[in-house]
């Protein structure tokens, strides 16, 4: 049985099944996706800049990249086609932060686990007493 929710773009209640939107707004979406799909496919525009795309099409820059996100459109063939890194703001075509930001954070939760280690080790000192 589906669930009923409201669709987070337009409003609407509809039967939530394997979409997270509702009928109409999945078509628009859809209509969207065509839009962008067409211009890309073009040779000449395969040099586009995500503002290029958005301004050609009329889809906003969210949808598009998240289009890209999804894996719709793969960015790798679009060498200009980035969009901003979530942490920095760097432009970035795969995944939700950059090379450097994903560095930056795997060091700093390397950092702190080694801190958490040195404190879980000092706390577990222990002391010998003789008999």
């Amino acid at each position: 049985m589906a669930e009923l929710a409201n669709c987070p773009q337009c409003g609407r209640i509809f039967a939530k099944s394997f979409r997270q939107v509702c009928d109409a707004c999945y078509k628009e979406e859809e209509k969207m996706f065509e839009l962008v799909y067409k211009f890309i496919r073009k040779k000449a525009n395969r040099e586009a800049s995500l503002w290029e795309v958005h301004e050609a099409t009329g889809v906003p820059e969210k949808t598009i990249i998240r289009f890209v996100k999804e894996g719709r459109i793969r960015a790798h063939q679009l060498p200009n086609l980035a969009y901003p890194c979530e942490r920095c703001g760097k432009n970035i075509q795969d995944g939700r932060i950059c090379g450097d930001c994903n560095d930056r954070m795997k060091k700093d939760l390397h950092s702190h686990e080694e801190s958490t280690q040195k404190r879980i080790q000092e706390e577990r000192i222990t002391y010998h007493t003789e008999k």
